[in-house]
């Protein structure tokens, strides 16, 4: 495949607002952004000065193509950005997908109209409201509407005609006083509007024309002494008031607002939104978005902002958010810092975190209860170190030495919470002179990355230190010598009290002591412990042998550790045929090795 030659592409980017679309090799639209001025911010994708994360590294090593479209104004850029991300639905960037669609109310547009509720939007069809996410205000207006108005609900067409031609019969809804029967022409069709224009005013969040509308037919029915009709007009006014108490009433100073609340970590953001018309809340609603790339909450934020107040029909002129937006939004942005719109603000911001912390307990529910007993330790264990993957691959260090003699080295690697001592290697210690434990934590755990990145292994999911903070310090300075700091989490634990720490911080974490995840680090670095004592073990067991070897004139240390090497143990070298001994080492010193074991016999 051709290199993708940006630099031509970059040259016929303007500097002009608008929006920018990444293709790939196959032609499909991969990612979707918006710009003040699109040069610069397609120009950075490309500089290599910039510390992309990897998704973003991923997404520009894919991009075969960019178009561009030039827009007036900022706000044009946003409308059309989320247009085309509901369109192409590319892959990098975020989408907003609920599990299901919400029900919206719909006043129809035909003669008499009817209420409905409907997931399927046709303008065409009538006035929409909503969507409701919970469907009890939904059903809760329905109802109120029923005590109120004496709407039909049947579907025939009541075109004038069709009354005048005497099409229809009156039904069971008009003899028990639920539809004034206007298939017979039995109301007026101007009178009936009536009562819908009081149903677009509430459904709006405007209560106070019905019941100024109620109270007057009240009032006219009693100056006529119609005393029954007016107290069935007290009763819907009743009805409206019981309703409206029920609201939430945040300030009627606070005329038409939407609020917008975000908070987010490293995989979702989650975002609350209320609508506040006269001073009561309308409509709510909290959504969870999955990143795909390093979204910041502003970007996320903006983005949404629109779909709701697109989806919801908004127009209110101000915008309440917990987050300082620099974008052109068609109405005033407030990060309120005291009084009633702080007070509102968190309220959203309450529903947000609470929904945050819904999700995340159920998410931790279901994992843990569809889980192996191997992948729920897994998964406590990237929960209470707040690692971003599942912790498969685990690689412990440990330091061994008595009294600085023999300083070894050891690492384990455990692969989906089971040791894999195929994978376990040891370490001499080259470098360092003295029981220095921080000095050889670097030795060794810059030897075995140097050769895991020239071999190109794969690095683990978890790096685990023997030790506290000084350990772990200077396996960190050995990571950042090879630029992997960062890349590969890593902790040290503490035998003392059993503490965890991390990097750069002094403040050890400490893991309920019967946590399946304590045990599964402590029986890791146990294991390290047992692999380096071991080793340290056998090397100065090797060492006094090779020291034992050395008392025979003509033989040194490498002939010695040839020898054992060979024979595994000075007894079988002491037992073996002379044949043999003169294969490893000639036949000189074969019979200075014969006739020293004969000596130490006859003594």
């Amino acid at each position: 495949m051709a290199e993708f030659d940006y630099k031509s592409e970059l040259a016929k980017v303007p500097h002009e607002p608008g929006v920018y679309r990444y293709f790939d090799s196959s032609g499909e639209v991969i990612y979707v952004g918006k710009a003040k001025d699109l040069k610069n911010r397609v120009s950075s994708y490309f500089v290599k000065s910039n510390q992309h994360d990897r998704k973003t590294q991923r997404l520009v090593s894919q991009i075969r193509k960019i178009e561009f479209t030039i827009v007036h104004t900022e706000f044009d850029a946003l409308l059309l950005e989320n247009q085309l991300i509901k369109r192409f639905q590319p892959r990098y960037n975020i989408l907003l997908r609920d599990d299901k669609t919400y029900p919206f109310i719909c006043v129809t547009n035909e003669h008499f109209p009817r209420i409905l509720t409907t997931r399927r939007i046709d303008r065409k069809m009538g006035t929409f409201y909503g969507p409701y996410a919970q469907l009890r205000p939904m059903y809760t207006l329905l109802e109120m509407f029923s005590q109120l108005f004496t709407m039909r609900t049947c579907n025939l067409n009541l075109s004038p005609e069709n009354i005048e031609a005497k099409k229809f019969k009156v039904c069971l809804e008009y003899h028990i006083g639920n539809c004034k029967g206007p298939c017979e022409g039995l109301v007026d069709e101007a009178d009936y509007m009536k009562d819908v224009d009081q149903v677009h005013y509430i459904l709006k969040g405007n209560v106070s024309p019905a019941q100024n509308y109620f109270k007057e037919r009240m009032l006219e029915s009693a100056s006529q002494l119609a005393f029954e009709q007016a107290q069935q007009f007290k009763e819907k006014l009743n009805v409206l008031q019981n309703f409206q108490s029920k609201s939430t009433v945040v300030n009627p100073k606070i005329s038409d607002a939407d609020v917008f609340t975000i908070a987010s970590d490293e995989s979702a953001a989650y975002i609350n939104f209320m609508k506040v018309v006269n001073g009561t809340i309308t409509q709510t609603n909290t959504v969870e978005v999955k990143k795909k790339l390093d979204e910041s909450d502003i970007d996320i934020l903006t983005m949404l902002i629109v779909e709701f107040r697109s989806q919801y029909g908004s127009e209110a002129r101000e915008i309440i958010t917990n987050v300082a937006l620099d974008a052109d939004l068609k109405a005033e942005i407030t990060v309120p810092q005291i009084g009633d719109k702080k007070k509102l603000l968190d309220m959203s911001l309450k529903n947000v975190l609470y929904f945050r912390r819904e999700r995340a307990e159920r998410a931790a529910a279901e994992a843990t209860g569809n889980a192996s007993k191997k992948d729920r330790v897994l998964i406590r264990l990237k929960q209470d170190l707040q690692l971003k993957t599942l912790p498969n691959r685990i690689e412990c260090f440990d330091n061994s030495n008595i009294q600085g003699t023999n300083p070894v080295s050891a690492m384990v690697c455990f692969i989906d919470g089971k040791p894999s001592p195929k994978n376990y290697r040891h370490f001499s210690i080259k470098t360092v002179v003295g029981p220095n434990d921080f000095a050889s934590m670097h030795e060794v755990v810059s030897r075995r990355y140097i050769r895991v990145l020239d071999e190109q292994t794969g690095l683990p999911d978890l790096i685990v230190i023997d030790g506290g903070k000084g350990q772990l310090s200077a396996a960190c300075e050995a990571l950042k010598e090879l630029n992997l700091y960062g890349q590969v989490p890593i902790i040290g634990i503490a035998k003392r009290l059993e503490e965890i720490y991390f990097p750069e911080d002094s403040l050890p974490l400490y893991i309920d002591k019967k946590s399946e995840s304590l045990k599964l680090i402590q029986r890791i670095r146990d294991e390290a412990h047992r692999f380096a004592i071991t080793y340290h073990r056998d090397k100065r067991s090797r060492n006094s042998l090779i020291s034992e070897l050395e008392n025979i004139e003509g033989i040194g240390k490498k002939t010695a550790a040839k020898l054992l090497k060979y024979f595994k143990g000075v007894k079988k070298i002491r037992e073996a045929p002379i044949e043999d001994v003169v294969t490893v080492v000639g036949a000189d010193k074969a019979q200075k090795i014969k006739q020293y074991f004969e000596t130490i016999s006859q003594q």
